[in-house]
């Protein structure tokens, strides 16, 4: 599904010179669970960001679902975010006028959906993730965890092929962030591809792949040995 070949990122900051990738190469397969690790600093969301077609390469090949998108326009890059990707960021980016079902429903809005099928769908993917019956709240009217069950939802709506999840439990206490990890392993159990970024051990060890990352370079490639083969966690 995933597959990049001597990927690099470069940016310029003033006079300065920043390689936040070196020549990453990383294959990803349809259904698996990967976390991406790493210090600040260490590449791990610039990674996400090019996987998610939310910024470009400045060298390599990136091929999703056997499409070279590494030169793509922004216009382009637009219309595989929409259908591809669906994404969970820590701090929910949830519209704060609109109700929870309006907020799942942006996405349809984009793809061209009827008001009647964006609000069947959007009901139906909150459903899924136990909130239909907070369709009509807004985010002040919501918890921390409701409001990211609502941003999973919303990445869900559009039935991706990944999910990426940028911290998906930063703003979140433990045992809220435990719930939603569980949403998140329901989630891998139904089939769907998840790549997470986190700097919390106990979150990446949800994965069943951690990729470590440091000052640009794939460190580590590991199969998570603490997951059972039940799916379950072990922190043993």
């Amino acid at each position: 599904m995933i597959e990049t070949k001597e990927i690099s990122k470069i940016y310029k900051m003033g006079t300065q010179t920043v390689e936040a990738l070196k020549s990453i190469d990383i294959t990803i397969n349809r259904g698996e669970y990967v976390a991406f690790m790493g210090p600040s600093g260490s590449g791990k969301s610039t990674l996400m960001n090019i996987i998610g077609c939310l910024d470009t390469p400045t060298g390599g090949t990136y091929i999703l679902n056997n499409n070279d998108v590494s030169d793509l326009t922004e216009n382009e890059l637009a219309e595989i975010r929409n259908k591809e990707i669906g994404f969970v960021f820590q701090t929910f980016n949830l519209l704060p006028r609109a109700s929870a079902l309006e907020n799942v429903a942006l996405p349809l809005i984009y793809a061209g959906f009827s008001k009647a099928d964006r609000d069947e769908k959007a009901l139906a993917a909150l459903n899924s993730v136990g909130l239909a019956d907070r369709a009509h709240h807004r985010p002040n009217e919501l918890s921390g965890g409701q409001r990211q069950r609502v941003a999973i939802a919303r990445a869900l709506v559009n039935d991706p092929s990944i999910i990426l999840a940028d911290e998906p439990t930063g703003n979140l206490d433990t045992k809220t962030s435990y719930d939603i990890m569980a949403l998140f392993q329901q989630l891998h159990d139904n089939g769907n591809t998840i790549i997470m970024v986190t700097h919390e051990d106990d979150i990446a060890h949800y994965a069943h792949r951690i990729v470590r990352l440091r000052d640009g370079l794939i460190e580590r490639d590991d199969v998570n040995q603490s997951i059972s083969r039940s799916g379950e966690v072990s922190f043993s």
